[in-house]
């Protein structure tokens, strides 16, 4: 198949188009770049692409291709929150403008990357897919109204599919420290602490980023009547977690680090516990592989591998927030999040 996957030079992006190509697929990547600089490990895949804002997407971008997976987006609630209009104008309205270009250019598949974060503050109940959505934050709100609209375009000729990703965690060519394992275990090889900043007690559920790749493949893959306006969420029910016993976990593996709380550390209301069954039903090749064990493992080995240093880990290097404030603060980047010219690009 011919697939544009946009958002392919992010966390998620670098490692999916690996799944795809030895997959046999030929991948083509859409991306606004702002984080080339902020490389971890390896390079990313080397993919044909297109430079170009989300924003700004037209038929012309998407003719041709058999399917568009859809990640790109501002990519998670601190920077959601830095402004609103600006999240949802991307996250919202400039992913449904996407959509109706694939449809209107003859694109019969669409895959969005959703997020678990739509369940919001949920408390302690298994949470399947036809759950009440309750979003506390721009980034969850924006990923139930792209479902809502795109889900409206389906028709006999376009089929799109939501894949709702529990909070991803492991290596990538373009590393997130902004995400609790990766976070955790970095402070924790670099510094000796396991530093937990709520009161430990709010679930996440949690996923590989290689098993979100290679979720994605399945569901491309999959006879459309299975997959056809389907959400599905990406996990295992085995990987819900408590932060406290992820940060326990972390403790156990990482030398010479001890688990400690932030003062004032309160309950945090993004508390949400999922139900992951129908992945396992409906694609059992797709169950996710990797355990929090061995991941933690993983990002330990590639931390001291890479000779991470704190202030990469914890700066715009590896932090999306502060990457965008750099940028920000550079004058390259405008208040809309645009790319302005005169800085070179």
């Amino acid at each position: 198949m011919r697939i544009l996957v946009t958002g392919h030079d992010g966390y998620i992006g670098t490692v999916m188009v690996g799944v795809l190509k030895r997959a046999g697929h030929e991948v083509t990547g859409l991306d606004t770049f702002f984080y080339e600089d902020c490389r971890f490990g390896d390079r990313p895949v080397s993919i044909p692409t297109i430079r170009k804002d989300l924003r700004d997407v037209g038929p012309g971008d998407v003719t041709g291709y058999d399917a568009v997976i859809h990640l790109a987006a501002l990519s998670n609630d601190p920077l959601g929150t830095l402004d609103e209009r600006c999240t949802l104008e991307i996250n919202h309205r400039g992913s449904v403008c996407l959509a109706r270009a694939a449809k209107a250019a003859g694109v019969p598949r669409f895959l969005f990357a959703s997020s678990c974060s739509l369940y919001g503050a949920a408390g302690d109940d298994l949470l399947d897919e036809t759950a009440a959505f309750n979003p506390i934050t721009a980034y969850g709100r924006s990923k139930v109204l792209v479902e809502q609209d795109v889900s409206q375009l389906a028709d006999d000729r376009f089929s799109p599919t939501f894949f709702r990703n529990a909070t991803a965690y492991g290596v990538s060519p373009r590393l997130r420290a902004d995400v609790v394992v990766n976070n955790l275990v970095g402070v924790a090889y670099l510094t000796g602490t396991v530093m937990i900043e709520s009161d430990g007690t709010p679930w996440r559920p949690l996923v590989h980023v290689e098993d979100v790749s290679r979720a994605a493949l399945a569901l491309l893959e999959a006879p459309t009547e299975l997959v056809y306006c389907e959400p599905f969420n990406i996990g295992a029910d085995s990987q819900n977690f408590q932060v406290k016993d992820v940060a326990a976990i972390v403790e156990s593996i990482v030398p010479d680090s001890r688990v400690v709380y932030a003062p004032g550390g309160e309950p945090d209301l993004r508390s949400y516990r999922v139900d992951f069954s129908k992945l396992t039903r409906t694609f059992p090749n797709a169950v996710p592989q990797w355990t929090l064990e061995a991941s933690v493992r993983d990002l330990y080995a590639a931390y001291k591998r890479n000779s991470l240093r704190l202030e990469d880990l914890l700066g715009p290097r590896h932090t999306r927030l502060l990457r965008i404030q750099e940028l920000k603060a550079a004058g390259r980047l405008s208040d809309d999040l645009r790319w302005i010219e005169a800085a070179g690009r």
